[in-house]
């Protein structure tokens, strides 16, 4: 079985929930505290293995390449010029360069996220790899992509990732999976729906944040492709149902210890905000007593 080394991020919408924001700043440079979001994804990325990502962009993106980029001479000569105190700033921000291989490619095709899929095909080549978003994530211990790649590893399959459905609205705004459970929290997947609401969904199963895939969903996303009619849109799940229909196998992985945060949404990403500022320890304590005291004002 092959080791993932691979991983496709999408990076491409125009992120329009955040405008006037995004005008110039693409939505995935949007930080969470101190880092923008697709730093994140990046590092978690690199933390189960993966070397080389290909991210897919559309048009006023250069900032993410900037940012993955070689610190620029000015910077670092401005940060040498503070000493030792500003060493581990200077040692960051050349870490993040060398963090891994980034390919980027523009997005062609029609809309929906099957296609910055089809963009990356050259460079996926005949190799499992994660095909993950820009703007969404799942924390977790261990990292979901670590059990992802467990899972696909004893199935020998590709592996959604998915959580538990916590309100009616989840219905109106995720795919679910269903499917027999052959084990805890691990799904054979029978059937992919859409946003289906509460009734016609199979199940409480909502496929959120990732996958790992195996080099034949090139070859359904193509059959998806061809069947598209007029200004219709390209999803990954077309061709995973399309993959179900050839009866070939599909698992869920049910993320452990986990917390979903989409970030592509304001309240979420504000929420996001507020609880990785928490998890730091130099924030945790004056933040913790700022929101107290805001709390007991509204009250």
């Amino acid at each position: 079985m092959k080791q993932i080394t691979k991983a496709v991020i999408a990076a491409a919408g125009f992120g329009t929930r955040f405008l006037p924001q995004t005008k110039a700043m693409p939505k995935e440079m949007l930080p969470l505290v101190d880092k923008p979001i697709i730093q994140y994804i990046v590092e978690e990325l690199v933390s189960v293995g993966v070397q080389d990502i290909v991210l897919v962009t559309g048009q006023n993106k250069r900032s993410i390449e900037d940012h993955f980029d070689k610190p620029t001479e000015d910077l670092v000569a401005n940060l040498r010029a503070g000493g030792e105190k500003k060493k581990p700033l200077l040692d960051m921000i050349e870490e993040i360069a060398n963090m891994a291989n980034f390919v980027y490619v523009r997005q062609k095709g029609p809309y929906g996220n099957g296609t910055p899929l089809l963009n990356a095909e050259h460079l996926i080549g005949n190799e499992p790899f994660i095909f993950t978003f820009s703007d969404d994530f799942i924390s977790a211990k261990p990292a979901r992509f670590q059990q992802m790649i467990d899972v696909y590893n004893k199935y020998n399959a590709p592996v959604l990732s998915v959580i538990k459905a916590k309100g009616d609205s989840d219905y109106d705004k995720y795919g679910f999976a269903g499917g027999n459970e052959i084990e805890p929290g691990i799904i054979d997947v029978n059937q992919i729906i859409e946003k289906p609401g509460k009734t016609n969904a199979p199940s409480d199963w909502a496929t959120v944040s990732g996958f790992v895939l195996t080099p034949d969903i090139f070859n359904y996303l193509h059959q998806a492709e061809k069947k598209l009619e007029g200004n219709n849109e390209l999803y990954s799940n077309d061709a995973l149902k399309l993959m179900l229909a050839d009866n070939k196998r599909i698992v869920a992985c049910d993320i452990k210890n986990s917390k979903y945060f989409d970030a592509g949404n304001k309240l979420d990403y504000i929420k996001a905000n507020i609880e990785f500022a928490l998890r730091q320890d130099d924030l945790k304590e004056d933040l913790t007593d700022y929101l107290k005291a805001l709390i007991s004002q509204q009250d």
